[in-house]
């Protein structure tokens, strides 16, 4: 081990800060980009297509579409079989999990290597297979797994460790979405909860590095396209209206997320729960193909405005059953995409009866408003949520107006149903 900061010069010590701060940004791009090719390669070879090459232009909605109902059903059974003996295997043998939040929290913020590799992985192959949660965790985990260790190892302060835990799980969001200031402030909002300039430098350092390295693998990928829209005050005012209405869903869905988490088995419940789990939505998917998968397909057509209201409507109420169901039979993954997803959906649903009373503002407007909206509220990150949501889609600088008033009001309703609650 290096010696403590202590016994050295100060210049030569922020020196091997800085290095370490340069070597998470890179460990977190290549672990982002493995991830993530990991995740195609699984994709294309569990539903047959693009298997000329790992990152091509058919989307995976079209993949899962174009395959047969056997083999969608098939591919959600292995996804039961792998989630259910997984983790089951995992939480029995391997050593005790721990989260983001707890390693920055923690005097030794490392993470066990087995279980946190493993538990990223299985995070991966399962969403790849066509598990409805998302796949944002695992390299979020990867990063801030790099980064504890090699932050140890340089010998740097307690408190050094911690923040670059934080940075190397920012990274590795930044990497996997390619949302280099999106996985900056997501560590400075929602891991260490400051915008101090100790922490503000190695969060934004981290996070560009770790998406220009994943590039090189990636390429300049967008998340999606967002047309053109023309922002009136129709949508403005929606905006308003609906905002609170965001804000009240996002709290429904926390609520029953946050109660199938505390109530999944870890014992030898969970791989009957997991299979039983996913031989269900795999019925589903048969009839369904948007089902599969995190949701990024679906999302994408309510930006177009592609989906009919009640196709939009049956979906949303699909997805979030799946989705708790998921969490509750024992299997694992973040609700960011899932969320986002959410929120487009509600918002075409909400747009359509808005539209009726006051026409002008196009649905797949509303569809960006609502995931911003939603995705603030559910996971408690309006900043985050705001950035995110104009990396993912580049929307016009006119659609920020409307999109701050729907954050504002979806944040504020939260909060009071949560007074309320308490």
């Amino acid at each position: 081990m290096a010696p403590s900061d202590a016994s050295i010069h100060p210049a030569y010590f922020q020196i091997r800060r800085a290095a370490v701060i340069v070597s998470i940004g890179v460990g977190a791009g290549i672990g982002g980009a493995f991830v993530a090719l990991l995740l195609h390669a699984v994709q294309h070879i569990a539903y047959g297509y693009s298997l000329d090459r790992l990152v091509g232009t058919e989307s995976f909605l079209t993949g899962v579409t174009a395959a047969t109902p056997g083999r969608r059903f098939a591919a959600l059974l292995v996804c039961g079989l792998v989630a259910g003996c997984g983790w089951g295997a995992l939480y029995r043998w391997g050593k005790p999990l721990v989260s983001i939040r707890k390693a920055v929290g923690a005097a030794d913020p490392r993470m066990p290597v087995s279980s946190t590799i493993i538990h990223a992985l299985l995070q991966i192959v399962t969403v790849a297979l066509g598990s409805p949660l998302g796949r944002e965790v695992a390299p979020r985990e990867i990063g801030a797994l790099w980064s504890g260790w090699i932050a140890h190892r340089a010998g740097l302060p307690s408190a050094d460790q911690r923040v670059l835990v934080a940075c190397g799980a920012g990274a590795g969001l930044a990497a996997v979405y390619n949302v280099p200031l999106g996985g900056a402030v997501f560590v400075l909002e929602v891991l260490l909860c400051t915008f101090a300039f100790s922490t503000l430098v190695p969060a934004l350092a981290t996070s560009a590095i770790a998406a220009f390295v994943a590039q090189f693998w990636l390429g300049n990928e967008h998340q999606y396209t967002v047309p053109h829209y023309v922002v009136d005050q129709t949508l403005l005012v929606g905006a308003i209206v609906c905002g609170p209405l965001f804000g009240a869903a996002a709290w429904v869905f926390v609520a029953l997320t946050s109660r199938a988490r505390a109530h999944a088995p870890k014992d030898l419940r969970l791989p009957m729960y997991a299979l039983i789990n996913f031989v269900v939505i795999g019925a589903l998917v048969i009839g369904f193909p948007a089902l599969a998968g995190n949701g990024r397909g679906p999302a994408g057509l309510a930006f177009d405005g592609a989906l009919p209201l009640g196709l939009a409507a049956l979906l949303l109420v699909l997805k979030v059953a799946i989705e708790v169901s998921t969490l509750r039979s024992g299997a694992e993954g973040g609700l960011l995409t899932p969320g986002l997803t959410n929120g487009a959906l509600l918002a075409l649903v909400l747009g359509g009866l808005w539209r009726l009373h006051f026409p002008g503002a196009p649905l797949g407007a509303f569809a960006v408003v609502g995931a911003g909206a939603f995705l603030a509220a559910s996971m408690q990150m309006p900043i985050t949520a705001i950035v995110l949501l104009l990396e993912f889609t580049h929307f016009d600088h006119d659609m920020v107006m409307p999109v701050l008033f729907a954050v504002v009001g979806s944040i504020s309703a939260f909060k009071v149903l949560g007074y309320l609650k308490s």
